[in-house]
């Protein structure tokens, strides 16, 4: 959706609140109290009531929106600039696009749209041929922690990021070349470089009938336990540009992409930087991301803080 088609669609506040509410009414409410999924709409109180309990839901209630008193437009706008670009938007600039006081409150509003993305995303699982690899991403430490670090690793750290790519081989049969296409991706962020926590990773993440290749990392050996085949191939540049080849190009186009964008990202919030990474790759070749946003954001069990 670009900026045009946004103002007309969604000119005032009331656009938004009724676009809001027919998204959930299309995709059902459930009563918090008995579990009824029948409900009245009250016009005059612009909230849900159960037909069985007459328990009123607010329009808010359940959804990523719970407890914020931004305006809805305000979030409309927000979900608009982080998925209109393929790059990320930083939250100085949200900032002075909302024309908002508050830094923290527009950092607050932006994580969440990070986790709700994450949240959609871990509802999949990867299939068929997969590659697996890990990437270090530097994130900022405290003052605090820098000086406790040793004599040279200076005011940066790294963080381990298990990367997997769906790639598929073709051929093409005029020629005989061969390439790889790509479908799906996942990164998720790695307690510990311990075999336990990656198993857990692959366990959670890929389907069992999937094909599996690695490079012949000691933490790898027990992939087989999680997969139908599980290919092993020594660390080189050969590996890298042919076998691991798309989960090297994600790796690089992440890092490329918050080095632009990001200042001093926190260990903390370095998943939800790569859950927006990732929701935009997998659906570069889908329609309005806005809208996706919008109907992944009306289910009750998206947003949920750990």
């Amino acid at each position: 959706m670009n900026t045009l088609y946004f103002i007309n669609r969604f000119p005032d506040e009331n656009a938004c609140r009724v676009h809001y509410r027919d998204h959930r009414i299309k995709h059902g409410i459930t009563c918090k109290k008995c579990g009824e999924t029948n409900h009245y709409w009250l016009q005059s109180k612009w909230q849900f009531e159960c037909k069985a309990c007459h328990f009123r839901t607010t329009l808010r209630s359940g959804t990523v929106m719970e407890n914020s008193n931004l305006p809805f437009r305000i979030w409309y706008l927000a979900i608009l600039f982080m998925t209109a670009t393929k790059k990320g938007l930083s939250a100085c600039e949200m900032q002075r696009q909302l024309g908002y006081k508050r830094y923290m409150t527009v950092w607050t509003l932006m994580h969440r749209i990070r986790v709700l993305m994450g949240k959609r995303d871990d509802l999949y699982s990867l299939s068929n041929m997969i590659e697996f690899d890990e990437g270090f991403f530097e994130i900022a430490v405290s003052e605090k922690r820098r000086k406790k670090l040793k004599r040279g690793k200076g005011s940066q750290r790294q963080v381990n990021v298990g990367v997997m790519a769906e790639s598929v081989p073709l051929e093409d049969i005029e020629t005989g070349k061969e390439s790889k296409h790509c479908r799906f991706f996942k990164m998720k962020v790695l307690d510990s470089q311990k075999a336990e926590s990656i198993n857990n990773l692959i366990g959670n993440s890929v389907t069992p009938d999937s094909i599996l290749f690695t490079d012949q990392a000691t933490s790898y050996q027990d992939f087989c336990k999680y997969v139908d085949i599980h290919v092993v191939e020594k660390s080189s540049i050969q590996t890298t540009s042919k076998t691991l080849k798309w989960a090297h190009i994600a790796i690089s186009n992440a890092k490329r992409n918050f080095l632009g964008v990001y200042h001093k990202m926190s260990s903390n919030y370095l998943q939800n930087y790569l859950n927006e990474f990732i929701y935009k790759l997998n659906r570069r070749f889908n329609g309005d991301l806005f809208e996706r946003v919008i109907i992944a954001a009306v289910f009750p069990y998206w947003y949920k803080s750990d």
